[in-house]
């Protein structure tokens, strides 16, 4: 059973954060960054924050047993899920155990933070943790939730649980069905998270619909606290429409900066990084295509030949990330991408995403439009090249490529495989001198500087997430049980 240690961990002196995230990149990163900016807030009574991951991603952060289990800013703490091997749950009874695992975890941690005069006031999950939700109810503390996709995204979801569903699924097997949902732009159907459309039947996909089904039940009931990861400016229309619904605060872009630590969990050594650098600096400004598709997606060789395929073809430098658990043949093909490097371009297993992409030399990024990347784009001004695969990503390029026009998609062919010509196109669509090319630049110009502005300190992501630490603090005090438990006495 996960506890928490002494060392390092704050006081019992204003408010205490307790961050729950899901142990995957895509996860680990925004929730690193809001716990830091928690932390860092200094509001009139300290702030501070914990950040707690499975055990295994816990072991992949801090290798070594004496590793600390603070940065100095934040602290950090493992909760077990009862398996602690990485693996997903396979079916309804594994999720079952493994709920009652991570909350029976999560509960000691909290008790233990009480007993030791750390008590936790307020409990936050990344997107959905139905353990979180069992934990706070358990010990009377509140709980927001932490919205890591667009707030487009938390409206679909919402619609489509409250009203929505039916239509959209009468109407899953048709991609170019438009549905209006409030706040909206008109959204055709293939381009709703994968899972709310999908059909097949499958276990991961009944498995998100439960989960999320029961999030908005969870919200329906005890109307959380909503922090999304955008910025008002960025989705103006559909904030406004889900504050008639949810408490949302938009605390975004929520992008690491060189004061907040970063957590990498792929292992990688300085030397590549010092290569790929110095590669950088040697091209010209915006000459650089980028491509990298995140944590998750895994790509045939088919595709990765038809990805280099289309590079040569535009003739561009670029720099290519390509882990080799990121190939479906388990990394037998990484050395023959390794084989293709020259001058012209780079293949590397990692790099720091956020580095590259704030580096002028880089023009253009070819994505698989997780919000992160996106985001990260958006911040760095860099126009994108969308390839997605599932979940929000095929949200995200429709705003990226119909909202805010900073990019295009890359259409797939028949067999799913977006081809080196149809790649090579896109590029030249958004590197080259075509009116659609300068109007690409022009506006992720304007959205880096507006992007720049709401993530400045005393920005609007700042002014919101001290207006969310003050509604914590007016709404709720606490006591001590003689359990140790933490119980709501106050209502101000």
């Amino acid at each position: 059973m996960a506890e928490a240690d002494d060392e390092g961990l704050p006081q019992h002196n204003g408010h205490h954060f307790l961050l729950v995230a899901v142990g995957i990149q895509s996860h680990i990163n925004p929730a690193g960054v809001l716990a830091n900016r928690l932390a860092r807030l200094g509001v009139d009574a300290p702030v501070h924050a914990t950040l707690s991951v499975p055990v295994t991603t816990y072991r992949r952060m801090f290798p070594s047993p004496a590793a600390a289990s603070t940065d100095g800013v934040i602290s950090y703490v493992p909760y077990s899920d009862g398996a602690d091997d990485g693996s997903w749950p396979k079916d309804a009874d594994d999720r079952a155990l493994r709920r009652r695992a991570s909350s029976k975890s999560l509960s000691a941690i909290v008790a233990c933070f009480a007993a030791r005069g750390r008590p936790v006031t307020c409990m936050m999950c990344t997107v959905v943790s139905l353990p979180v939700f069992d934990v706070a109810r358990q010990h009377n503390i509140p709980v927001a939730i932490y919205w890591i996709q667009p707030v487009t995204l938390l409206a679909i979801n919402y619609h489509y649980f409250h009203g929505y569903n039916e239509l959209i699924v009468s109407h899953a097997t048709d991609p170019t069905y438009e549905v209006c949902l409030p706040g909206l732009s008109p959204l055709r159907i293939g381009n709703f998270p994968s899972f709310l459309i999908d059909m097949s039947g499958s276990e991961r996909g009944k498995a998100f619909i439960e989960v999320f089904q029961e999030l908005f039940e969870y919200m329906d009931q005890w109307r959380p606290k909503v922090l999304v990861n955008t910025f008002d400016e960025l989705e103006a229309n559909v904030i406004r429409e889900m504050k008639k619904h949810l408490d949302v605060f938009t605390v975004g872009p929520m992008v690491g900066s060189s004061t907040e630590a970063r957590i990498h969990l792929f292992k990688h050594d300085n030397i590549d990084e010092k290569r790929y650098m110095e590669w950088l600096q040697a091209q010209l400004e915006k000459s650089v295509v980028y491509v990298s598709f995140g944590s998750v997606t895994k790509n045939s060789k088919q595709q990765m030949d038809e990805i280099i395929g289309g590079l040569r073809q535009c003739g561009r430098p670029y720099l290519l990330v390509v882990r080799k658990d990121g190939l479906e043949d388990d990394g037998e093909s990484h050395h023959s991408l390794e084989d293709t490097q020259s001058q012209l371009g780079m293949v590397v297993e990692w790099c720091d995403q956020l580095e590259v992409l704030s580096h002028s030399a880089v023009g253009c990024f070819v994505s698989h439009c997780g919000w992160n990347s996106t985001i990260e784009a958006v911040v760095s001004g860099v126009p994108v090249i969308g390839v997605p695969n599932m979940f929000d990503q095929l949200t995200n390029i429709c705003l990226i490529e119909e909202e805010w026009e900073i990019g295009i998609k890359g259409e797939r062919n028949s067999h799913g495989v977006v081809t080196g010509t149809e790649l090579a196109r896109c590029i030249e669509l958004v590197m080259g001198e075509s009116p659609k090319a300068m109007v690409t630049r022009e506006r992720s110009k304007v959205l880096k500087e507006i992007a720049q502005a709401a993530a400045n300190a005393g920005g609007s992501a700042e002014k919101n997430l001290r207006d969310f630490v003050k509604t914590i603090q007016v709404s709720d005090t606490f006591c001590m049980d003689d359990d140790g438990t933490m119980s709501k006495s106050i209502k101000l």
